[in-house]
């Protein structure tokens, strides 16, 4: 695997790869088994968007792995004073090992690939978030035995987090529904690439997409960089777009919880919800952790 882009460049066993060697760096990790399979090497993470998870996985991920890693935000580069993103790829590639980059616009990550000679790695953009969906389904393997055959139900804003899992969860054999307000639903592109799968539904009627869902899943209803929208959005999701004791019996008896975190408790979940489903939630923040490893080991170990 030269770069993770996005989901959709990946076959179902290329994400079984990575799983399956997520599940093993993991067992290393837990009993302290040294896996320096990084040893010498360094990644470059560049950060236009801030974040607890993202900064702190793939740094003590590459420490983890023997290698080390360089925080760069936009004050430290000069593609944030004008340099164009073709210069800059080419620059860090002398420099670096990898890149992880956190930032607003999916051409950038892609523009990076194409002009730089290093592996890639999205850390997240506005249109997708390949790294969480991940350990998501790392997650969701590890609580239920296995991805293919479940049903996945997601409840809010059509964003990144909602490409991402229709993407990754019908690639593993999952039926995805959303649940989102007129205007505010996924990627026109993948959802008419979803519906051709037909295991794909997209509505407003929350209860009828959490209906037998055997995982359901919410996310912030304003992300970052929606800070302007915030109110605006509470006006259209409250009371209507939760995760809630409702939903969670229109879900299996059985139904797990995913939240990409950080969780606003009492908008997209009640905290009783999340509360009965903590153990689900952080298995799932954890998983960043070794799905990522799992990522720069098949990315960056034989570059």
């Amino acid at each position: 695997m030269k770069h993770l882009l996005k989901l959709a460049d990946l076959s179902q066993e290329e994400i079984t790869g990575i799983l399956n060697l997520a599940d093993q760096l993991k067992y290393e990790k837990r009993n302290r088994i040294p896996h320096h399979r990084l040893e010498g090497k360094t990644l470059g993470m560049i950060f236009q968007k801030s974040s607890t998870r993202t900064r702190v996985s793939f740094e003590v991920g590459m420490y983890d792995l023997g290698g080390s890693a360089l925080f760069l935000s936009s004050r430290d580069l000069q593609i944030g004073r004008g340099e164009p993103v073709e210069d800059t790829a080419r620059v860090l590639s002398r420099y670096l090992d990898g890149i992880m980059i956190r930032t607003f616009a999916q051409q950038e990550v892609e523009d990076l690939a194409r002009y730089g000679s290093i592996p890639i790695i999205n850390g997240l953009t506005d249109y997708c978030h390949p790294c969480q969906v991940l350990a998501d389904l790392m997650t969701i393997r590890e609580h239920r035995g296995a991805i293919a055959g479940n049903k996945l139900c997601y409840i809010g804003d059509g964003n990144n987090m909602a490409n991402s899992l229709i993407v990754g969860g019908i690639t593993m054999g999952m039926t995805v529904a959303v649940a989102c307000p007129k205007g505010y639903t996924p990627d026109k592109e993948i959802m008419a690439w979803a519906e051709k799968t037909g295991r794909f539904l997209c509505t407003e009627d929350v209860l009828a997409a959490a209906d037998g869902a055997d995982v359901v899943y919410t996310d912030v209803w304003a992300s970052m960089g929606q800070e302007g929208e915030a109110q605006k959005r509470q006006a259209v999701f409250a009371g209507k777009y939760q995760v809630n004791a409702a939903v969670m019996d229109a879900a299996k008896p059985d139904a797990m919880v995913q939240h990409c975190l950080p969780a606003h408790r009492g908008e997209e979940i009640t905290a009783e919800v999340l509360e009965a489903h903590a153990a689900e939630i952080f298995d799932e923040a954890e998983n960043r952790l070794h799905a990522q490893k799992a990522v720069m080991v098949l990315c960056m170990e034989k570059n």
